[in-house]
């Protein structure tokens, strides 16, 4: 693969990965947003860890697919053998772990790191998701219980 075909193609794997990350954090926003008065029905304990949990599940549920997708794409493309291989690899990879046991050969060294690219970018806006939501969560529970949130 040519050095401005690994470019093209990891830039659209990369792209298809952020679009499932937005759709899914998008998708979690708007479910917390219709559960907060059910789970707040149920006490400060729910209405403060629900919020919380379900976002975590959301956020393992879609790192978990951009792992496959890049498992797809080894698969397909015939880089790696079989489909254990390739979500070995492409976990290590998207976590940036990098054991270094698998390694891709020279015309495909850019697409690959195109795939730690994501993973770093979505753990970036994953922290960023949860620490938003926990603050929101927090200020809210703060000012059901009578405080100021700068108290």
């Amino acid at each position: 693969m040519s050095l401005l075909h690994q470019i093209i193609w990891g830039s659209a794997f990369l792209g298809l990965c952020f679009v499932v990350e937005i759709f899914f954090l998008t998708w979690c926003t708007i479910f917390v947003m219709r559960m907060e008065r059910k789970w707040s029905k149920y006490g400060l304990f729910l209405a403060t860890a629900a919020p919380i949990a379900v976002a975590l599940a959301f956020i393992v549920l879609t790192h978990t697919i951009q792992v496959w997708i890049w498992a797809i794409v080894w698969v397909l493309l015939e880089v790696l053998p079989d489909w254990n291989t390739a979500l070995y690899f492409s976990l290590v990879t998207f976590t940036t772990l990098g054991y270094g046991d698998i390694v891709l050969g020279e015309a495909l060294r850019i697409f690959g790191s195109f795939a730690s690219v994501t993973g770093l970018l979505a753990f970036g806006l994953s922290t960023a998701y949860m620490v938003a939501l926990m603050t929101r969560v927090f200020q809210e529970r703060l000012f059901s219980l009578g405080q100021s949130p700068k108290e």
